[in-house]
């Protein structure tokens, strides 16, 4: 009740329900673009190749909101982009000029952001060629030079025109553009889930335990979701008091928030668009080429043994990119020297190198907390499934990225709540 009121009142506030009506407009957008066909495909084969293997492609679909096995205009969605700003945070590590960039402020990171773009056309070029002369070339029902490159540029033009959206959202709406695109993607894959699986009801194939235990996993992952990602440990701060001519000032305690998973759900999405690299590599060959039949054996998760190989990959990115984006968003070295330049200092800890060393040990520790948490809920539907033989359409990562964008949001709209004086209903 107190999550409608909050937001209630920030309907009643004009410029926040511009921003909200903004924001569901652009994810309107992007529905109505999703059900957008590809010209010059033949519906019936590509129809019949979703059929025969549907495993394969429903990572693609994740992101796509079910893009993908349509093929329209987003069918790419916004994975190239992802994987641009995974390929660019990494050159940054690399190469000092655009680890210069990225500390220059402002300026630097539009340049950051520019290269980001300019990589993400390269990839969707890249992937769209892929998709249409190599999965989907059977569907297509001219192979000339012209009728490729109309839906090589087609579909580059939808990725291109989501990383736009997403940019909107983030200057003009609330909450994170790119993650809300995804987020809206799953949500609308939720009323097939459910006619689906009463079909299987009607049917007998799925039986009412099935049911009752796939609600109970829901329920829990979503609970632990939300425990996860609120829970924070609270690093005590004390302030030195300083005289300033004849006032003093300082003396006051706070505390540092140091969140279990600081990284959200960011090292997820990572890690399947980087999941997609072999997936992505068959494109190029033939289906029933020695190469294609290894991936989709060894690495895809629907082959076997390649679901348990691709949950270990998964697990061990998903841990990988949890540090890698905490180390990006929190520095420790940086939060040090701003404590003691302010006079502040954790109680018993020495100021300076030593307090850099203590924040960086205990985020650590609660980062391998939230990275393994993660983990378990990406993959914990592929091990129920294969040892219990539920079929989880709906699984763990899917509500892992619905809840934790939603929870986000809901973050973003409590300060703009806070700003205006108002009490959030995220405590």
């Amino acid at each position: 009740m107190e999550m409608l009121r909050t937001v209630t009142k920030a309907w009643n506030i004009p410029d926040v329900r511009k921003k909200i009506i903004f924001t569901l407009a652009m994810l309107v957008i992007f529905r109505i673009g999703a059900q957008i066909p590809v010209p010059g495909i033949d519906r019936e084969v590509l129809a019949q190749t979703f059929d025969s293997d549907t495993g394969l492609f429903a990572l693609f679909n994740l992101f796509s909101g079910g893009a993908f096995s349509n093929f329209t205009i987003f069918a790419l969605s916004i994975t190239p982009y992802i994987t641009a700003s995974i390929i660019m945070q990494l050159l940054a590590i690399a190469i000092p000029s655009l680890e210069r960039l990225q500390k220059e402020g402002m300026e630097g990171r539009k340049k950051m952001a520019s290269y980001t773009r300019y990589l993400t056309v390269v990839l969707a070029v890249v992937q769209a060629i892929g998709v249409s002369v190599g999965l989907f070339r059977q569907a297509l029902i001219s192979t000339d030079v012209f009728s490729v490159t109309v839906i090589v540029l087609v579909l580059t033009a939808g990725t291109s025109f989501l990383m736009w959206l997403g940019e909107q959202i983030n200057e003009y709406g609330i909450g994170n553009g790119i993650s809300l695109i995804i987020f809206a993607g799953i949500i609308a894959r939720l009323p097939s889930a459910i006619q689906e699986i009463w079909s299987k009801l009607q049917e007998g194939t799925m039986s009412m335990v099935t049911l009752i235990l796939f609600v109970i996993f829901c329920i829990v992952v979503i609970v632990g979701i939300i425990e996860v990602q609120q829970g924070q440990r609270r690093i005590p701060v004390q302030y030195a008091k300083r005289v300033v001519g004849r006032k003093m000032y300082g003396g006051q305690a706070t505390h540092i928030p140091l969140r279990v998973n600081q990284a959200g759900v960011i090292p997820v999405i990572f890690a399947m668009a980087f999941l997609q690299f072999p997936l992505t590599i068959t494109y190029f060959m033939s289906a029933n080429s020695d190469a294609s039949a290894f991936i989709a054996k060894w690495l895809s998760p629907s082959g076997s043994p390649g679901i348990w190989i691709y949950s270990a990959f998964n697990v061990v990115l998903i841990m990988f990119f949890t540090y890698f984006y905490t180390s990006v968003t929190f520095k420790p070295d940086e939060v040090a020297t701003n404590m003691q330049s302010s006079g502040g200092f954790i109680p018993g800890i020495r100021p300076g190198k030593t307090t850099e060393e203590y924040l960086t040990r205990v985020m650590t520790r609660i980062t391998f907390v939230g990275a393994v948490f993660l983990a378990a809920v990406a993959i914990l539907p592929t091990i129920v499934s294969q040892l219990g033989g539920l079929d989880f359409h709906f699984g763990g990562t899917s509500l892992l990225i619905a809840v934790g964008v939603a929870l986000d949001t809901m973050k973003k709209l409590e300060q703009q709540m806070v700003m205006r004086n108002y009490s959030g209903f995220l405590k």
